[in-house]
């Protein structure tokens, strides 16, 4: 079929425009991620207000519901999650539009008749880096995830980001890591300057062994790591207290599971 010249040229600058156009969608989204403690006891209760109000008033205000995880040793009542919005304007309107909500109002009230069900709340807002896949839904089976966080040495956050750019995520994948999403934190955020978080998955705990010990050995990547402290004259982390991990499981109304 032979295309007419005029229509092609008619459409060439709508299609740019609207890959631009997502382009900046994507470049001002920002990430949320949430820590709520539970007072003893509570924990269930918590976790029956989001499954049946909470996650459904988030995405009726315009917040995008990542994912859902508490520890597997959860010794704290943690429950950790991650909302995406369009921009951090947005998620101030949203937050705002989901607090007047009747419908929260009620459920907040009918939930905690017996006492308060979050004793704490802990919030960072971030932005997604150039290498992060695009967190999407997808429930695979029964799977464990890995919350990973990096404390970067002083002004070597580029570098250390550019070694998983170039090199990490890839051997992650080749030793049967998944990688689900990576977020430093922005500007004027506790962390700015240093911070490094992102979630993996693992088919098990032991299998997340495995994989981190054939990663370790892997020759590329302890090439990787070399070149990468020699230019930065050390460390890319602090040592010792630099890298946490925290092994995790979905709940059963996360999006990503």
């Amino acid at each position: 079929m032979k295309l007419n010249p005029t229509i092609v040229m008619m459409t060439l600058p709508l299609i740019a425009m609207v890959g631009a156009t997502q382009a900046g969608e994507k470049a001002d989204r920002v990430y949320e991620m949430r820590t709520y403690y539970a007072p003893e006891g509570r924990l269930d209760d918590l976790h029956a207000r989001f499954r049946n109000h909470t996650v459904k008033l988030f995405a009726k205000h315009g917040m995008t519901n990542i994912g859902y995880w508490t520890p597997i040793e959860n010794k704290d009542n943690k429950l950790l999650y991650i909302l995406a919005y369009p921009s951090r304007e947005a998620a101030k309107k949203s937050w705002a539009a989901f607090g007047a909500d009747p419908a929260w109002k009620a459920a907040k009230e009918e939930t905690e008749a017996k006492g308060k069900i979050v004793a704490k709340v802990e919030s960072v807002y971030l932005k997604a880096t150039d290498y992060s896949p695009e967190p999407k839904p997808a429930a695979t089976g029964e799977r464990i995830f890995e919350l990973r966080t990096y404390i970067a040495t002083p002004k070597n956050l580029d570098n250390l980001n550019a070694r998983f750019r170039n090199h990490t995520v890839k051997l992650f994948e080749k030793h049967g890591m998944t990688n689900i999403g990576y977020w430093v934190p922005l500007k004027g955020e506790k962390g700015a300057d240093d911070l490094l978080v992102y979630f993996i998955s693992h088919k098990s705990v032991e299998a997340a062994k495995q994989s981190f010990g054939a990663f370790r050995d892997d020759p590329s990547w302890k090439a990787a790591l070399k070149a990468s402290e020699e230019k930065a004259g050390g460390p890319l982390t602090i040592p010792k207290v630099g890298v946490k991990s925290v092994m995790m499981k979905a709940t059963d109304y996360s999006p990503i599971r």
